[in-house]
């Protein structure tokens, strides 16, 4: 008589806990606000609108945010959203799908942007002479900058792969010729 008694409030227990679970719902919200307003954003290379904006998102972890706006200097960065505590897997199930309650995780990410710099036609002139004068002498990178190896990032790669093989070179392809229509 105990054991179903005790079966029966569990059931019932479950039940309740189970029932009507469509209120149960965690809400992800993001606000990103500029000063000035009327910035356009990216999250992830997606156009999110114009501030200050809002959009839910699913899943956490590290987003690309761009602004944009005219006469201000792009800002791009990579921010991390981490879990708050109801989120953490294990956890996440229990409050996602068996507690009776609505769960808000809203994030505000606020920017200030910085007026982009007027440069003087003295200065863009300038600019041009010193690109051209390093274009002539055959230099692309920035100064003061040393162009990349790819031999340091793929060591293992040798310079001629035809003449690397154990003193044999590799016998002449014949081309093939397409037929003629």
């Amino acid at each position: 008589m105990l054991r179903s008694i005790l079966s029966v409030m569990i059931a019932s227990s479950m039940l309740v806990l189970l029932y009507d679970t469509t209120d149960a719902a965690v809400r992800r919200r993001i606000t990103i606000k500029t000063d000035p307003p009327g910035a356009l954003v990216y999250i992830d290379d997606q156009e999110i609108g114009v501030t200050p904006v809002s959009t839910s998102f699913t899943y956490y972890g590290t987003r690309k945010i761009q602004i944009v706006k005219d006469g201000y200097e792009t800002v791009t960065v990579l921010r991390e959203i981490k879990p708050p505590w109801y989120q953490i897997p294990g956890i996440d199930f229990v409050t996602e799908n068996l507690i009776r309650r609505e769960f808000r995780d809203e994030r505000l990410i606020q920017f200030k942007l910085v007026p982009l710099k007027i440069r003087t036609t003295n200065e863009l002139i300038q600019r041009g002479l010193e690109l051209k004068q390093r274009a002539r002498q055959g230099v692309v990178a920035p100064t003061g900058v040393q162009p990349r190896s790819l031999r340091q990032n793929y060591p293992a790669v040798p310079a001629n792969p035809a003449a690397n093989l154990n003193g044999r070179r590799l016998p002449a392809q014949p081309v093939r010729r397409l037929p003629q229509r």
